[in-house]
């Protein structure tokens, strides 16, 4: 994902508090060409923000988190009119719709996790003591920190039970 304080060392002008990016600066924070990025815009992918003084078009941190949408698209055969279609469908989901839409998603991926260490019991049932107990350390934060993820996503995290 797209971390906004890696971004604001790479230039751009404010309007306001948000940071805004030139075409250059976009394409260089989103690895790919200035051509496509006034090609995306063209095509009504992509949407600047404002203008600058110099009438540059000025595009937001959401921008690029729009282009990794449409990159990972392009990566699984969707057609440019395609992606246009579900970026529009996406830019009219609600914010409600979207937390559901992820926790299914996260359920879905959850029962997914519990097949496989279902398969992985017999193996986790031969294993030695020692190599339980390395299994166990390295797993239990990394659980841990996806239970407090989905905590915090629900309303319950620190301070909220």
């Amino acid at each position: 994902m797209l971390n906004p304080r890696l971004y604001e060392q790479n230039g751009g002008e404010y309007v306001g508090d948000m940071k805004l990016y030139r075409i250059g600066e976009l394409s260089r924070i989103a690895g790919i060409s200035e051509r496509t990025v006034d090609y995306y815009t063209k095509l009504g992918l992509i949407e600047p923000e404002s203008r600058s003084l110099k009438n540059y078009r000025l595009y937001s941190f959401e921008t690029l988190g729009r282009l990794e949408r449409i990159t990972k698209l392009k990566q699984d055969k969707y057609t440019l009119e395609e992606i246009k279609d579900k970026l529009s469908a996406w830019d009219r989901v609600t914010d409600e719709e979207q937390v559901t839409q992820r926790l299914t998603e996260i359920e879905l991926h959850m029962e997914q996790l519990q097949r496989e260490v279902r398969e992985l019991e017999p193996l986790l049932q031969q294993m030695k003591p020692n190599q339980a107990k390395r299994a166990f350390v390295n797993l239990v934060p990394q659980s841990a920190a996806c239970i407090e993820a989905l905590k915090f996503l629900l309303g319950q995290g620190s301070g909220f039970m």
